[in-house]
């Protein structure tokens, strides 16, 4: 499996959430997008240990299963047919999670997240894992 990280799949991660674990170890390719970093950077900025977390972030991303994946034009154009999939139906998500999701159609990777409104997205494979 070739997945794609949610800012929320890489925090349980760290977290030692057992099934996000077990996903991410058995996955053949991991990849972020720069909306992930971001979020994260955001979240380190306001932590107590933000030197350790910029520090555990980058020797995650130094792994040679880990690439950061461009966000282009193309992005784009899936953000757009996500979005209006999305408002047709009546179940919007949050902007930062339509990009997410954008980069996963256009690479062909699947959402590792706990978070479950990415089950709504019928454009991507999503692998939901609910925080118990």
């Amino acid at each position: 499996m070739r997945i794609l990280l949610d800012t929320s799949a890489y925090s349980s991660f760290m977290r030692g959430h057992q099934g996000i674990k077990e996903a991410i170890q058995s996955a053949d390719s991991i990849a972020v997008n720069p909306i992930v970093l971001g979020e994260l950077q955001a979240g380190f900025q306001l932590g107590r240990h933000s030197d350790q977390n910029r520090k555990t972030l980058k020797q995650f991303l130094a792994s040679p299963r880990v690439r950061v994946v461009a966000m282009d034009e193309e992005t784009a154009e899936r953000y757009a047919v996500i979005l209006n999939a999305l408002w047709t139906v009546g179940r919007p998500i949050p902007t930062n999670d339509l990009w997410i999701a954008a980069t996963a159609m256009q690479y062909g990777l699947t959402i590792l997240t706990t978070d479950a409104h990415f089950k709504h997205v019928v454009q991507v494979l999503v692998h939901h894992v609910a925080l118990t």
